[in-house]
């Protein structure tokens, strides 16, 4: 797995590629806590199919750093979003797909409602959409989002800052049924937690997301027009495993109205949080099958 650095204008930004330079773009991008490895069951079909794969891992995660100690260490959908848009653009990429899981899913949506003109198609794994602010989540999934709340107290920041690789561990033991991965699995994605502010852009991400944090200002316009969109206008396809236990399947249902072009929701029988580790065969075929129809003949700009 030889991993490639291309520099933007905040960061140093550690990722995967493949496939032939000159075949349509995907991007991949991986939730929380998790890295780019989730996807290494999909991306290389995916590149035999004839695409060009580009998996970077997000800021605060694996080898990605920031360039400057000044910048603020945003969590940030909206920062994650501009990160993905100056990494298709130092790399020359024009139109892209996109496919992203748990924080991917939430970067992935906003590109494809707020930047039609970049995304050709967009695939979401393990969340729906829905426009608007986060609203306040019924009480089971508020229960499954304990945390979220967790996270924006005093004493649940010191537990994150001082016992985050256990942290993330009972996440993985919890989120799905037991049994779908092993020691090894974990602890190999678990050195991705070891970058130095891994730690500080997971904590903003949940608390500004609640209104518990500032935004980061630079971002304030792309916030805004992510709040303001109505609807997504590309073809989106959304991937959610019915025994998902921290983002409950029910909240995914009834979503099609949001969307003015292609619109299907897989529901995968027996899986948890995790679908591109859990069932990566099921994932790579509904994947496959999306992009064959959505995302050829886009090379890059």
């Amino acid at each position: 797995m030889e991993v490639s650095f291309c520099d933007t204008s905040l960061l140093r930004i550690a990722y995967l590629s493949g496939g032939p330079e000159d075949g349509p773009p995907v991007l991949f991008l991986h939730g929380w806590p998790d890295d780019a490895t989730t996807f290494a069951d999909i991306v290389p079909s995916v590149q035999a199919d004839g695409f060009r794969t580009v998996t970077p891992w997000l800021r605060g995660f694996g080898k990605t750093i920031f360039r400057s100690n000044e910048t603020m260490r945003s969590g940030e959908i909206a920062a994650m979003a501009q990160d993905t848009i100056d990494l298709a653009d130092a790399l020359g990429l024009g139109r892209f797909a996109v496919v992203g899981h748990d924080w991917g899913a939430r970067i992935a949506y906003l590109l494809a409602s707020v930047l039609p003109e970049r995304i050709t198609c967009c695939a979401a794994l393990s969340l729906g959409w829905q426009p608007g602010l986060p609203a306040t989540p019924h009480l089971e999934q508020a229960m499954a989002f304990w945390y979220q709340w967790f996270m924006a107290t005093r004493p649940g920041e010191e537990a994150v800052r001082e016992h985050g690789r256990a942290f993330a561990r009972f996440l993985w033991d919890t989120w799905s049924p037991a049994g779908w991965f092993d020691d090894e699995s974990f602890n190999s994605v678990a050195k991705s937690f070891e970058n130095p502010d891994w730690v500080d852009v997971t904590l903003h991400s949940y608390r500004v997301r609640w209104d518990e944090a500032k935004p980061d200002p630079c971002y304030a316009e792309l916030a805004r027009k992510q709040i303001s969109a109505n609807t997504i206008a590309v073809p989106t396809l959304t991937l959610h495993g019915d025994e998902d236990r921290v983002v409950l399947a029910t909240s995914s249902e009834a979503k099609g109205r949001y969307f003015s072009a292609s619109y299907d929701r897989r529901l995968l029988a027996g899986i948890g949080h995790f679908p591109t580790r859990e069932a990566p065969e099921q994932v790579l075929e509904a994947i496959r099958e999306f992009l064959a129809a959505f995302a050829q003949g886009n090379a890059p700009a």
